[in-house]
């Protein structure tokens, strides 16, 4: 009995140093996406309705169709694959009083102003945009 008690013994021993000597691999030390805003402005020269250009347009079209396959699929389009959209929005204010919104998730700051500059209402020139890091503290789940 005692020799069956020595036998078990010794695996269990070499398994603990084994184990022991393993580097940790706590959900820490794996890179969480960080999380970012970017603020949108409309250019001033579009404050009035009359303004726009069919190419203006043609950019907001791009703009809301990337938006939306992101949020549908959780993942962004080839040209633009910096990072996960959580929100988008704007607010119902006329001309120089309304903005927008973003809020998405990316690998660092870089790739946060890729995705940002990426935007085709940026890169048209109809809107700018200002880049902040953000945290999502509170977030209603979806039914």
């Amino acid at each position: 009995m005692k020799n069956l008690y020595v036998r078990s013994l010794i695996p269990f021993l070499c398994i603990c140093a084994i184990a022991r000597s393993l580097p940790a691999q706590s959900p820490a030390s794996v890179e969480k996406p960080k999380q970012f805003i970017y603020v949108l402005h409309l250019a001033p020269r579009l404050y009035d309705d009359k303004a726009w250009t069919a190419e203006d347009n043609a950019a907001v079209d791009r703009h809301l169709a990337n938006f939306k396959a992101a949020v549908q699929s959780g993942q962004l389009k080839a040209a633009v694959q910096s990072g996960q959209l959580i929100l988008v929005g704007r607010t119902r204010e006329p001309g120089d009083k309304t903005f927008g919104i973003a809020i998405f998730e990316a690998a660092d700051e870089a790739a946060a102003r890729k995705f940002m500059e990426a935007d085709p209402a940026v890169a048209g020139g109809v809107m700018t945009a200002e880049l902040h890091p953000f945290a999502v503290v509170l977030q209603r789940k979806n039914p």
